[in-house]
């Protein structure tokens, strides 16, 4: 089982010279609460200050897995509230590599109507990518591709996306990284006569999210949502969730994303300012059916700080 994995990290970051990976952003099935990681329109949206943390477990058991640690903060600024201001914090490891995003959000609100508002979005920021090697078992001890790590590389970002909402449904579309950065070990680009060895390529990821807000009662809400991520290069993921809001307090819902894992979710209302959230994933792949691995987990922790005259009577679901 060792030597599977050691050929499958291998691969996955890059050892066939001049191929290159495509890059994705980190995965949440909880998206839907961490909106702003990839949208910017969605800044300031709730109304209020809102800080969310989340950690992400991915398929436990398995060595090198990815694990995702997420910090966001987004607040409305001004008296009419048209302006949004966030900032998003993003660290990803996935076997030898470990890269940081950091992330300031921007957004304008337009109201279209009595309870409709689109908002415009403007993302800036950067990240920091580190690979170790030294944590592969190479096949080739000698491949000049792999002598030197890579150390806080630096990428910059820019991302857009708009935001429609109203009390009860929203919409967004976002392309969080509109620059296509490519990895590669500038030493093999001397040694090799100017053939580039690609360790990674960032691709641009696009982003749809959409949800509906169902009153069943007086004390249960319900809600559909999707979540769509397109990269090209590789397959389209479809995220399909429904949770149900009991008596503003209680969330209970479960999730698909398409041909890859079910999801269990569930969520409490503390008090007015603080919710706590939990998610576990079930691979519907071969990868699932190991003995290796235990699924993913999620924690999600989120506190909002309330102004007494923009105070929210009940917790929006969205």
């Amino acid at each position: 089982m060792n030597r599977l994995l050691t050929i499958f990290m291998l691969i996955a970051f890059g050892l066939i010279s001049n191929d290159a990976l495509s890059q994705q952003d980190a995965q949440y099935t909880q998206y839907m609460y961490n909106t702003i990681s990839v949208n910017p329109a969605y800044a300031g949206s709730r109304g209020v200050m809102s800080v969310m943390g989340l950690h992400r477990s991915q398929w436990v058991g398995l060595d090198g897995a990815p694990r995702t640690q997420t910090l966001t903060l987004n607040t409305p600024i001004g008296d009419n509230n048209r302006v949004g201001l966030g900032l998003s914090i993003v660290n990803d490891e996935i076997g030898p590599t470990d890269e940081t995003y950091f992330d300031i959000d921007f957004s304008y609100t337009i109201p279209t109507s009595d309870t409709g508002k689109l908002s415009f979005g403007l993302k800036a920021g950067g990240h920091l990518l580190n690979v170790d090697f030294q944590r592969l078992t190479q096949f080739d001890i000698n491949d000049p591709n792999f002598e030197n790590n890579i150390d806080n590389k630096f990428s910059p970002n820019v991302g857009v996306g708009i935001y429609y909402h109203t009390n009860k449904f929203y919409a967004g579309l976002s392309a969080p990284n509109l620059l296509e950065t490519d990895h590669f070990d500038e030493d093999a680009t001397i040694n090799n006569n100017n053939s580039s060895t690609f360790i990674a390529e960032e691709r641009i990821n696009y982003y749809f999210i959409t949800g509906y807000v169902f009153d069943l009662s007086d004390s249960v809400k319900f809600k559909p949502a999707v979540l769509s991520k397109l990269v090209f290069g590789a397959p389209l993921q479809v995220d399909i969730s429904a949770n149900f809001l009991l008596y503003d307090k209680l969330t209970l819902g479960a999730a698909y994303r398409w041909s890859a894992a079910f999801s269990a979710m569930a969520g409490f209302q503390i008090s007015d300012s603080l919710m706590i959230g939990f998610a576990y994933d079930k691979e519907s792949t071969e990868l699932g059916r190991t003995q290796f691995n235990d699924g993913s987990y999620e924690v999600m922790l989120r506190f909002e700080l309330f102004r007494k005259y923009n105070r929210m009577l009940t917790p929006r679901f969205f």
